[in-house]
């Protein structure tokens, strides 16, 4: 039932959370395909987007990915420990170039097809089509939320 400050009709619930919510049952899904890796999806992620993005300065690779610095740090440095990843010397003494390694890039090449069945066991439980229209949704409010962003 509505509440008297909210029109009816109009979405009920914290979008927040849903979201949230939605976001760590599918991490929950995928993370059993990645289990024998020893990296977390999130890992595998920034991987990749190291290895197609790199190298490049860690700010840059935050905002590529959406990611506040602390977060991107935290999930960086198991990947530099593992010798995935490589910190290298930026333009000038201060600045820092991340990229991925050979024994990162022959790990991220193993775990394709991890990711692969991770995705498919995902589109099998939620359908093709619902997950087509839940990327594009995604994309759509991404895309708005960048410009409200952009405009403050």
């Amino acid at each position: 039932m509505a509440s008297r400050t909210t029109k009816p009709g109009s979405p009920q619930g914290c979008t927040n959370f849903k979201l949230r919510q939605l976001a760590r049952l599918v991490s929950q899904h995928c993370e059993p395909f990645f289990s024998e890796t020893g990296l977390k999806t999130t890992q595998y992620s920034l991987l990749s987007h190291i290895d197609h993005l790199g190298p490049l300065a860690p700010g840059q690779l935050a905002k590529r990915m959406g990611l506040d610095a602390s977060t991107l740090s935290r999930n960086l440095q198991p990947l530099v420990n593992a010798g995935l990843v490589e910190q290298l010397p930026g333009e000038d003494a201060r600045s820092l170039l991340v990229q991925v390694t050979a024994v990162g890039r022959t790990k991220r090449a193993e775990m394709k097809a991890d990711w692969k069945r991770a995705q498919l066991s995902v589109n099998a439980t939620l359908g093709d089509e619902r997950v087509q229209r839940l990327h594009a949704l995604l994309d759509e409010c991404l895309a708005l939320m960048r410009e409200e962003a952009a405009a403050e």
